[in-house]
């Protein structure tokens, strides 16, 4: 059996009581970069713990040989738990694992994560959608595989919508370029939230017109979700947090 387990965004109370169960029962752990150690505390004593961690312009783990070491371990007869920050199934590269296991009749399941938007609302202390302002949530990707198009982000952010970008501030240029391209006022509020969750968590904001500008003074990093309103009203983003304080 391989589970794959939704490790949550960053902290470890958020675990779902389903994933905790999967990690007491594991022979075997391969988890993932972000997956906060305390989070792996939770596994069961003696079960092996193995780093598959992608970065940026690394490739120790790409994803056919993660994909071949779980259904080695798999095939040995362990219970194996591949360990996913946030949710397996956004953005979590679940489909090719699920695939690899399926070829070799290897049983799976998916436990699914709190997933970093979701954190990203709470840290903010709002909810992501708001009755008759947005009422339709995206949730997209800032950073596709190279050589692949960039989404067309300007036409997911539609009025009544709010945005969520996955891991998109090295891509802060071409997504303020394109939202505003596409017709996207230069006020809209943006707000970052880097680390939700977590003891390092950071939200830094801004208007769309100086997202570029914003993440490059601030060093902003990931991972990191960013949050664009455009509410039917189109409000300004002074109007929506005028003293938000930045870091």
């Amino acid at each position: 059996m391989i589970s794959l387990v939704g490790a949550g965004p960053g902290a470890a109370d958020l675990l779902t009581l389903r994933a905790l169960r999967c990690l007491q029962r594991a022979d075997v752990i391969f988890y993932d970069r972000l997956v906060d150690p305390e989070v792996l505390a939770h596994a069961r004593p003696g079960a092996e713990r193995i780093y598959v961690g992608k970065a940026v312009g690394a490739c120790d783990w790409p994803q056919e040989r993660i994909d071949a070491v779980i259904v080695a371990a798999a095939l040995q007869g362990k219970r194996v738990v591949r360990l996913k920050s946030g949710d397996p199934g956004i953005f979590g590269r679940a489909t090719e694992e699920l695939a690899a296991a399926r070829r070799h009749g290897i049983p799976t399941e998916i436990v699914p994560g709190v997933t970093a938007a979701s954190a990203a609302g709470a840290a903010l202390g709002r909810a992501l959608t708001e009755r008759g302002e947005t009422d339709r949530l995206v949730l997209a990707t800032g950073t596709c595989r190279p050589g692949d198009d960039a989404p067309d982000w300007g036409a997911m952010l539609m009025p009544g919508t709010t945005l969520a970008l996955y891991m998109g501030v090295s891509q802060a240029a071409r997504i303020e370029a394109n939202l505003l391209a596409a017709g996207v006022p230069d006020r809209a509020s943006v707000e970052i939230v880097s680390h939700a969750s977590g003891a390092d968590q950071r939200i830094v904001t801004c208007c769309l017109g100086t997202l570029a500008r914003t993440v490059r003074r601030q060093g902003v990093e990931n991972p990191a979700i960013i949050v664009i309103r455009r509410p039917k009203g189109e409000l300004s983003c002074s109007a929506l947090h005028p003293l938000r304080r930045v870091g």
